[in-house]
């Protein structure tokens, strides 16, 4: 599988059915120069250019163009944490490019403030010079004990106002998401704060019942971290927090196609309740792409056998071992119609995080960011648009 650049020069890919905006064009062709979508068409109406690629040559018949996908919380992959610095960033970033992710936000674990306020300034940094890094994701330390998860429940704490605004300071603007569990005290106080710094606030690792979830949403967040896992179920007299992000327009729900985390019939459920809000992510942590056996996901212990990762000492599931291609062929193979499932690796999550007048689609002005697949929705060449 090939990795190439789409910065400079002129770049013709035709002959591909182009998946994007929620429709699917046969015979299409996208036109980028300098690293930006400038003209589609269909048939043979395109013009030469510096590079010109014949989908089907590469992919076969059937080849299929989408966007680039955009992953809005993963922890790692290859054999890298997310939270273990710039060079663990870097390897596992290398790895779920080649399945498709073109863009990331990196998902922090909770730790103490010192080490996140520490990985978020580094983060920051790295974006400077690493284009397709989106910013960073605290998913903790402002979670419930009782929904923790792969998270040292120790580590825990409530959503104080300071301890809010230092990780954010932090971050210099590029925290783009923040994971909270709204029932804790100061809970929605800290969303405000979340969105008023331009981040997305996330309801996600929560006790919160429909009625918390609701007045979440009408604080300002907008984002129910990995829908199902680490909060309430739906019960018929005490919906939860996924009927309410359901229900609510504002709202994108992320989901993790894996067959582990949620059951196919519930991954098309997802769906079909909030359609066109789905975001489908991995939740990948280092073992993606790598090996069954010990990882430490933060100052969690995990094992992980025949790929599926559970926390050492309570068994709860920790993470996956998911990459987004994997996720767009089991969302399709759970009935999602294939524009719904590539919408939910682009241009939703792209919009989540407040990219999407330029990520995760292929219109004229979008960075040209793009990924061939073969009939079967298997990774054949990316195209990666470096710059920031």
């Amino acid at each position: 599988m090939t990795v190439d650049d789409a910065t400079s020069g002129s770049l013709v890919i035709h002959s591909a059915r182009v998946v994007d905006d929620g429709r699917v064009t046969d015979d299409a062709w996208i036109r980028a120069e300098d690293g930006a979508v400038v003209a589609s068409g269909t048939g043979s109406s395109w013009t030469a250019a510096d590079r010109v690629i014949d989908a089907v040559a590469i992919a076969g018949p059937g080849a299929l163009l989408t966007p680039g996908f955009v992953d809005i919380h993963g922890h790692g992959g290859a054999g890298a944490s997310f939270d273990d610095g710039v060079d663990a960033i870097r390897t596992a970033r290398a790895l779920h490019r080649v399945h498709g992710t073109t863009r990331a936000v990196v998902s922090l674990v909770t730790a103490p403030l010192d080490d996140l306020a520490r990985r978020v300034t580094e983060i920051a940094d790295l974006m400077t010079s690493d284009a397709d890094i989106l910013g960073s994701h605290l998913e903790g330390p402002f979670l419930d004990p009782g929904h923790h998860g792969a998270h040292e429940p120790s580590l825990l704490r409530a959503p104080h106002a300071d301890d809010v605004e230092r990780l954010l300071a932090a971050g210099r603007g590029t925290v783009r998401q923040v994971t909270i569990a709204p029932e804790l005290p100061g809970g929605l106080d800290a969303i405000r704060l979340i969105v008023e710094a331009g981040a997305a606030a996330a309801v996600g690792h929560t006790d919160a019942d429909a009625s918390t979830a609701v007045a979440a949403f009408d604080a300002g967040a907008s984002i129910l971290t990995h829908a199902f896992n680490a909060m309430p179920g739906i019960h018929h007299r005490a919906p939860g927090p996924v009927l309410a992000a359901a229900a609510d327009r504002r709202v994108v729900l992320e989901g993790i196609a894996d067959d582990v985390h949620l059951d196919p019939h519930v991954v098309k459920l997802l769906f079909d309740a909030a359609p066109e809000r789905v975001a489908l992510i991995t939740d990948a942590m280092a073992a993606a792409g790598s090996a069954d056996g010990h990882y430490d996901l933060g100052a969690v212990s995990v094992t992980v056998r025949e790929g599926v990762a559970r926390a050492d000492d309570t068994g709860s599931i920790a993470g996956s071992t998911l990459t987004q291609d994997v996720a767009l062929q089991r969302a399709v193979a759970a009935g999602v119609p294939l524009p719904e499932a590539v919408r939910a690796l682009t241009a939703t999550p792209a919009q989540a995080v407040g990219l999407g007048s330029r990520l995760g689609r292929l219109a004229n002005g979008f960075v040209a960011d793009a990924v061939l697949l073969d009939a079967e929705l298997r990774v054949a060449r990316v195209w990666v648009c470096e710059r920031p």
